[in-house]
């Protein structure tokens, strides 16, 4: 419930995941997305917000807080899943759990990138759609894993 929510709000959390979201925004900003070619992926203000509340919401329940978490990045599109991206949030925490991040391209975009995942030098900034999927599972529990759809 939304009190309990404010119980857990922690504001050291909510200071590393503006940080995590600007290496987020850095790391898309450099996507290779295929063999030489790099496209910026562009968050919307949309996405960017609901990516934000979904980690700190998944983060409240961790020892370590957000502190603990590894964020993989990938994009998805059609039935492939590109990964783009690693970062550990404190690498000076040992991780405690890792979050598989999966943004989707806007589906409207598809037929103008096709011609992306074929060989030859090109930079194409994309918009990705404000759907996405954040997996995350707890690394020192094998039973926990935890799919949540957005």
């Amino acid at each position: 419930s939304l009190p309990d929510l404010d119980l857990l709000h922690d504001p050291e959390d909510e200071l590393l995941c503006a940080n995590l979201m600007d290496l987020v925004q850095a790391t898309l900003g450099r996507a290779p997305l295929g063999a030489k070619r790099c496209s910026r992926l562009l968050m919307p203000a949309q996405l960017l917000a609901q990516v934000r509340t979904e980690l700190l919401r998944l983060a409240c329940s961790e020892p370590c807080g957000l502190r603990g978490a590894l964020l993989d990045l990938c994009v998805e599109h059609g039935k492939a899943c590109h990964d783009v991206g690693h970062i550990a949030v404190d690498p000076a925490v040992v991780p405690t759990f890792q979050l598989t991040l999966v943004l989707r391209l806007d589906s409207s975009l598809w037929p103008k990138i096709q011609g992306l995942f074929t060989s030859g030098p090109a930079f194409t900034p994309l918009k990705l759609s404000t759907g996405f999927r954040v997996i995350k599972k707890k690394l020192y529990s094998s039973e926990q894993l935890l799919i949540e759809e957005c």
